[in-house]
């Protein structure tokens, strides 16, 4: 079975082979899960007048971004259709234009979870308080704050699971050959 950090590697390579060269400036940045691909490449930023002032470059990305988005529909869609097929997964696309990254399209998929009683009172009271419409909402919100305000342990987090994988992979048992040996050992004392 690959791990996720292989699973990522060759869905990378899959859209970095089968894109179209033109398509981003460079490899395009994948994220895989259970559900979706997400596929984030870099575009050319617009030239700018002499002197532009910060609005007049943030409507010049903006536009480059809704032009791309336009130009490229029908051979992104027919990646995407490839890559469902071969993957079992729906693929969202995005790009980076500049210091400005936008997602076009994207899944928003349910999570179960169970909570208890205070932890749905919190929820209440960002409800209550109109921060969220509803429970859901208010979980939404609470995981982007996390996000925002814990994004650098998150991604030392990720990296160290990164690394448990690499050091399982070197373990002794990283052929199955310790469960045969064990399964030819019960075999014998039996």
């Amino acid at each position: 079975m690959a791990t996720r950090e292989e699973l990522t590697e060759k869905t990378r390579g899959w859209f970095t082979g089968r894109l179209p060269e033109d398509l981003f400036e460079g490899a395009p940045e994948v994220t895989v899960d259970r559900e979706e691909i997400t596929v984030v490449g870099r575009i050319a930023e617009p030239a700018y007048a002499d002197g532009a002032s910060e609005a007049e470059k943030a409507a010049a990305i903006e536009g480059r971004i809704k032009e791309f988005r336009e130009r490229t529909r029908e051979a992104r869609i027919l990646v995407a259709r490839d890559a469902e097929h071969k993957f079992g997964r729906k693929v969202s696309w995005g790009v980076r234009c500049g210091d400005e990254g936008r997602l076009f399209t994207h899944l928003s998929v349910p999570v179960m979870t169970r909570l208890r009683q205070p932890q749905r009172a919190l929820l209440d009271t960002l409800v209550d308080g109109g921060v969220a419409r509803s429970r859901s909402d208010a979980l939404a919100w609470c995981v982007r704050l996390v996000e925002k305000n814990a994004g650098e342990w998150i991604g030392e987090l990720r990296e160290a699971m990164r690394r448990v994988e690499e050091v399982r992979e070197t373990g002794p048992d990283r052929d199955g050959d310790a469960t045969k040996a064990d399964a030819e050992t019960d075999s014998e004392s039996e």
